[in-house]
């Protein structure tokens, strides 16, 4: 996903992946669209601060996520749908696999979309959330993606006046897009009682390479990713080193998914990324994060804009597919279909 937007005029890359105040959108678009845009076509990754999700939300989502995660595992088996290829509801430890890999995540999670009023034209590509019945969490977790889901779409905004169409170009193609907020847990590596240099060792050698997330690209148009507070999230730069992504504490960062790659002809590339295991010092830790899976709608046709082609970069993709076609294609790959 890298190599074709290095012919892109790549500038110099420094080793740490640029941080814009969110507050610009109000105070001086210009300057948040050149700020996105210069660390997306460096990078396809920005961290965003100032970015209006309260830190209140964060950390009761947080707990709520915690608490949730904590439960029997017969218990949160109740809350998984067969069948459903992990679109809502939960998803056990070691079933997602990244695109070409043969090895599953050391991970479990939750997925929850875009609540839809019954007879909506989406209803057969957006299922109906999962309730759960056990404390705060189904309410943090929908407050969580409403404040995502309105954060992304002044990023997309930014986007498009950085692409040279109408700043409201993606208003009414991700209104009712099919969006998704992950809620991962990645359990301890190692129990309190083992050595944990030893323990990560017999992982390396047992389990032949599992990580926490293998190296992947996102599917969908942007990715914003909260509560990574045990370290780990790397980049592929365009010189084939990985680069690590430390946010500061209360920072949501945001990367460009294959969906938008697409549709800018690889102006903004989406950067394959990774999370690898802990430090010994960590392994005893368990990590929570929150990516918000902005998608478009279903319907979107992804067809190369215009503004993005040229007899230098003539059009990958000649062919338009739509969204749903897209994403149904890649859910197979990653076995979730």
């Amino acid at each position: 996903a890298l190599l074709p937007s290095a012919t892109m005029g790549a500038p110099e890359l420094d080793d740490e992946v640029p941080i814009v105040g969110t507050e610009l959108y109000e105070t001086d678009f210009n300057a948040f669209v050149e700020g996105l845009g210069a660390a997306y076509e460096k990078y396809g990754f920005v961290i965003l601060r100032n970015h209006g999700v309260s830190d209140a939300l964060i950390k009761r989502s947080l707990e709520c996520s915690k608490d949730f995660f904590a439960l029997p595992a017969e218990k949160k088996m109740e809350y998984h749908l067969a069948g459903k290829g992990g679109a809502r509801g939960y998803t056990a430890f070691g079933v997602e696999t990244a695109k070409g890999s043969t090895r599953h995540d050391l991970k479990e999670f939750w997925h929850l979309g875009r609540d839809l009023p019954v007879g909506h034209r989406f209803e057969q590509q957006m299922p109906p959330n999962v309730l759960v019945e056990e404390g705060d969490f189904t309410e943090a977790t929908g407050a969580v993606f409403t404040a995502l889901d309105a954060l992304g779409r002044r990023v997309l905004e930014a986007l498009a006046v950085h692409l040279g169409v109408e700043r409201s170009y993606f208003a009414n193609k991700v209104d009712e897009g099919n969006s998704i907020l992950r809620v991962i847990h990645y359990p301890p590596l190692v129990s309190e009682s083992e050595d944990p240099e030893q323990a990560l060792a017999a992982i390396e050698n047992e389990k032949g390479g599992h990580v926490r997330a293998a190296a992947h690209e996102d599917i969908n148009l942007i990715t914003l990713l909260l509560g990574a507070d045990e370290g780990g999230l790397q980049l592929l730069r365009r010189d084939g080193r990985w680069m690590e992504v430390t946010p500061p504490p209360g920072c949501v960062t945001c990367n460009i998914g294959d969906m938008l790659q697409r549709l800018t002809n690889h102006r903004l590339p989406s950067t394959t990324h990774r999370v690898v295991n802990p430090t010994a010092a960590r392994a005893k830790f368990p990590r929570y994060s929150m990516p918000f899976f902005l998608h478009p709608n279903p319907d979107f046709v992804i067809d190369t804009l215009e503004s993005c082609v040229s007899e230098t970069y003539p059009n990958k993709y000649p062919t338009p597919i739509t969204s749903d076609e897209y994403l149904q294609q890649r859910l197979r790959e990653i076995k979730l279909k």
